[in-house]
């Protein structure tokens, strides 16, 4: 007699030998969830290697405006493969969702801030307390937040968290209806290079920025696509660095912004190749799982391992 596992694990099966099956047969279709900060993932649409080295394989683009979406998306099945940052998987998999970490890039601890006005009486990370903070809830921004909070030495019921995507955190923003906005590159570039803020602080020293990429539970069986996927990414993370004028170009006509701000952008990212993720990534996630769970952020504990598909490397 079957269980309710069983038969998940049937169906899990099946999905994936169709999965393959289609592919064989070359009339296969990939749908990737990408963001507006997700760098290499939009040169690699930008570059066409994907649709190169898939022939007969249909690649689907879906932008998103942040990591929650792209993974309530991945969950619902309306795409198997994208990137987001640290905290989206975390809520994801506390909130039951099927998501499996398959890959991760180097840290990126300069590419997210807490933003505040030149003028702004704030001065300190302490002096965030009782103060409007505007950011994506479930990003990783609301953990660089849960980390600037505990290294001020104030609870989490000291500052006001005001849950908008980036868009709408901008305008706040600028309107002044809050005091301060936690976010991510290039969202944090464009608003730099324009001189309407102050960095109070970075990530670096509180996070590691971390990019992880997640798939579908058949995607991640599928070793072969996986490895054409990160050498893909990693060569459009080299060719990038080898003629940065063209891909600054490239992403700035795909995100509509001023060279200036993807230039400011590119010089604190770093080299990015994809690979699978390591001991001391998998250790810094689960940091992250462990400091929602204390703060009642997320409803349950998870291990984080228990989300990945592919082996984990030794750092």
């Amino acid at each position: 007699m079957s269980t309710p596992t069983t038969r998940r694990a049937a169906v899990a099966i099946l999905a994936t030998t169709a999965s393959l099956w289609v592919r064989a047969q070359g009339s296969a279709q990939l749908r990737i969830g990408f963001q507006k900060g997700s760098f290499n993932l939009a040169l690699l649409k930008s570059y066409g290697l994907l649709e190169q080295r898939l022939p007969g394989t249909k690649i689907q683009w879906t932008e998103f405006p942040a990591g929650p979406q792209l993974l309530e998306a991945l969950a619902l099945g309306s795409v198997e493969f994208g990137a987001t940052g640290d905290a989206p998987p975390v809520f994801a998999q506390a909130a039951g969702k099927d998501v499996v970490y398959v890959g991760a890039e180097p840290p990126k601890p300069d590419s997210s801030a807490v933003l505040v006005k030149p003028d702004s009486p704030l001065k300190t990370l302490a002096d965030l307390k009782g103060r409007r903070i505007a950011l994506q809830k479930g990003s990783s921004a609301h953990f660089l937040t849960v980390r600037a909070v505990k290294k001020a030495g104030l609870n989490w019921s000291d500052i006001q968290p005001v849950y908008l995507p980036p868009a709408d955190a901008r305008a706040a923003f600028e309107r002044g209806s809050v005091d301060a906005w936690a976010v991510w590159d290039p969202y944090y570039a464009a608003a730099e290079v324009t001189g309407e803020l102050r960095a109070l602080a970075t990530s670096r020293g509180l996070t590691s920025n971390n990019t992880f990429y997640l798939a579908s539970r058949a995607l991640s069986r599928d070793a072969a696509l996986l490895k054409t996927l990160f050498n893909a990414l990693t060569d459009t993370d080299t060719r990038a660095r080898a003629d940065r004028r063209d891909a600054v170009q490239r992403y700035a006509d795909f995100a509509g912004l001023p060279l200036a701000t993807v230039y400011k952008m590119v010089e604190r990212r770093g080299a990015a190749p994809v690979g699978p993720l390591t001991t001391d990534i998998v250790k810094e996630q689960q940091l992250v799982a462990d400091s929602f769970t204390e703060l009642g952020l997320i409803p349950r504990s998870i291990r984080v391992a228990d989300a990945i598909a592919t082996p984990i490397k030794k750092a």
